[in-house]
């Protein structure tokens, strides 16, 4: 299986991921809006829908038809799907329950579970450092969720949005480990593609349970959200090609930043302190997990470069 060469252009690949990053905020922004009025299923559907035809004129450009449209694993690529669908919806729910940052700062819990899964259905060995590293930010993740679970929050919208936020980075990483083994026989252009065509029709298994007609506003942003989307997973695809996954995986908690200034802007949002305390410490884990795998030189470029899309 032959995959696109790469090129060591590190500014290029930093722009290129960040540039994603900030557009999968806006796109996040646009969902939130959205899913106050229109159900969590009917957004991943035109989420997934109307990337469609960003991914295929891109997979075109790249001459990559045959590779995206013809899977070695079509099994494998279900599961994927079917994973990495109801993270989507689980966190488009959280979305339209919690402040944005709030969101974000959960959904780096994703790093951490991975490393967890993969020791035990992959049967990687983790050392102390990354068991410590873990562990800080899971503390983190506690912390920011702390004040949804007390006894008087307990029940409310909001602590069955940080619930679902945490169940979709369980989900996220259970993506990252079932595509560790798909990117062994599967191509990009395949993993990407086949993922938004299994999340475009299994989000319709959720048509019975209440899709409304989207009025004029929300149909604009559900269909800009799904160009966006495709747009942006384009970019963090590419930026893979210029620059090493170890090198480019701090920047995604750029996202943080881009979230606090959304959700200051368009939501009034302004991020708690358990909230800043708890991401700084998931940061800081997620760091620690990044500069060790890189120093172990367990390179996870091809799984990283074919993440689900942001939430």
């Amino acid at each position: 299986m032959q995959q696109p060469s790469t090129q060591n252009k590190p500014g290029t690949a930093i722009a290129l991921k960040l540039m994603a990053v900030f557009l999968f905020m806006v796109m996040a922004a646009m969902i939130k809006v959205a899913t106050q009025n229109v159900p969590a299923g009917q957004a991943v559907f035109f989420r997934s829908l109307f990337a469609m035809p960003i991914i295929v004129a891109w997979i075109w450009q790249r001459s990559e038809i045959r590779e995206a449209l013809i899977p070695n694993n079509l099994r494998g690529h279900i599961w994927r799907g079917l994973f990495g669908t109801s993270a989507m919806a689980l966190t488009f729910a959280g979305l339209g329950l919690l402040p944005l940052p709030e969101v974000t700062a959960i959904g780096y819990a994703t790093p951490m579970f991975t490393v967890i899964l993969a020791a035990v259905m992959l049967s990687e060995r983790i050392r102390l450092f990354r068991i410590s590293a873990v562990a800080l930010g899971l503390v983190g993740v506690m912390i920011v969720m702390w004040p949804r679970l007390t006894v008087d929050s307990l029940g409310t919208a909001a602590s069955l949005g940080a619930i679902m936020v945490l169940a979709a980075a369980i989900l996220r990483a259970l993506v990252q480990i079932h595509i560790r083994t798909l990117v062994k026989t599967e191509h990009t252009a395949a993993i990407v593609f086949y993922f938004s065509l299994t999340a475009t029709v299994l989000s319709l298994l959720s048509l019975p349970f209440g899709w409304v007609i989207p009025a004029g506003r929300d149909l604009a942003l559900l269909i800009g959200a799904g160009l966006i989307g495709g747009v942006a997973q384009i970019l963090v695809t590419s930026s893979y090609r210029f620059g090493a996954a170890s090198m480019l995986a701090p920047f995604d908690y750029a996202s943080l930043i881009f979230a606090a200034v959304i959700g200051y802007v368009i939501f009034a949002e302004i991020p708690t302190s358990a909230t800043v305390i708890g991401a700084s410490l998931v940061v800081l884990g997620g760091v620690l997990i990044i500069w060790r795998e890189r120093h172990l030189g367990m390179d996870r470029r091809k799984a990283r470069q074919v993440t689900d899309p942001k939430g």
